[in-house]
């Protein structure tokens, strides 16, 4: 998907979390550990959770922020949803599914940065501050439970 817009953006990224939690259902059914299979399924329910939580942005947004275009996007390293699905999550251990997870979400977090600084006017600029104050927010809690989970 081609962003040109911070609309495009939006919709790139409730894309994003909507094939990554289709994806780890699907490899969650193929995992034989337990508690691999768990993780697999909590992240495909907060995947879908986030991409319906990001879907509203879309809806609530000023419209003259989701118009305005992403100039400097063409030079950031672009993030392709399909690669999250290319890794066996269901033959992957829960630490390596975490990586992979964290790394994916931390690519997301450094394109909301790099964008913040160079959006051109202060509603295209509050947008991304709030796209990436969520992803954060949404990060830190799942490294929370995710932590919980490890400890038991």
């Amino acid at each position: 998907m081609k962003i040109e817009t911070f609309h495009d953006l939006i919709d790139w990224t409730r894309r994003l979390h909507g094939h990554l939690a289709e994806c780890l259902k699907h490899c969650a059914t193929r995992q034989e550990e337990s508690r691999a299979k768990w993780l697999l399924e909590y992240l495909a329910d907060h995947e879908a959770t986030m991409e319906q939580t990001v879907a509203g942005f879309e809806k609530q947004a000023d419209p003259k922020a989701l118009h305005t275009w992403v100039y400097d996007y063409l030079s950031h390293s672009p993030i392709t949803p399909h690669q999250a699905c290319r890794s066996p999550y269901a033959e992957m251990s829960f630490d390596d599914i975490c990586g992979e997870i964290f790394a994916l979400h931390d690519q997301v977090l450094e394109l909301y940065r790099y964008l913040e600084g160079r959006a051109e006017i202060p509603e295209a600029r509050d947008l991304v501050r709030e796209l990436l104050k969520l992803e954060e927010h949404e990060s830190m809690r799942l490294a929370q439970q995710i932590n919980r989970a490890r400890e038991i």
